[in-house]
């Protein structure tokens, strides 16, 4: 059996994958800032208190720490957002009898984080 795709799906589509990547990114900037004050204000106090990191740690090396962190809380928060509103919009889009993935059997419950 062959269906057809409308326009109204594909723009209903797109808007929703438009939707989705602002979320996301949204999510992505505030967690990058969250965590740039959280590494800069000990690195910046740790640099001008303790003598070792005052010798060892120069500016760029400051800047590097505190970059590495924003970095990779932007992309692990990105990687967790793209994620949930992924399954979240799969599930909504699921026929009834797919979205019940509980499993009632005898078997041990998955830890939380692999819950849905």
């Amino acid at each position: 059996m062959a269906t057809t795709v409308t326009r109204a799906h594909l723009d209903q589509r797109l808007a929703l994958a438009k939707r989705c990547s602002r979320e996301a990114n949204l999510a992505d900037v505030k967690a990058a800032a969250v965590v740039t004050i959280a590494s800069a204000v000990p690195t910046l106090a740790s640099v001008r208190m303790l003598p070792w990191a005052k010798a060892n740690i120069n500016p760029t090396g400051q800047a590097l720490i505190i970059c590495t962190a924003a970095g990779m809380a932007y992309f692990v928060a990105a990687d967790k957002k793209i994620l949930s509103l992924a399954r979240r919009n799969s599930f909504e889009n699921a026929p009834e009898h797919l979205k019940n993935t509980s499993f009632q059997g005898t078997a041990r419950p998955h830890p939380a984080f692999f819950r849905p």
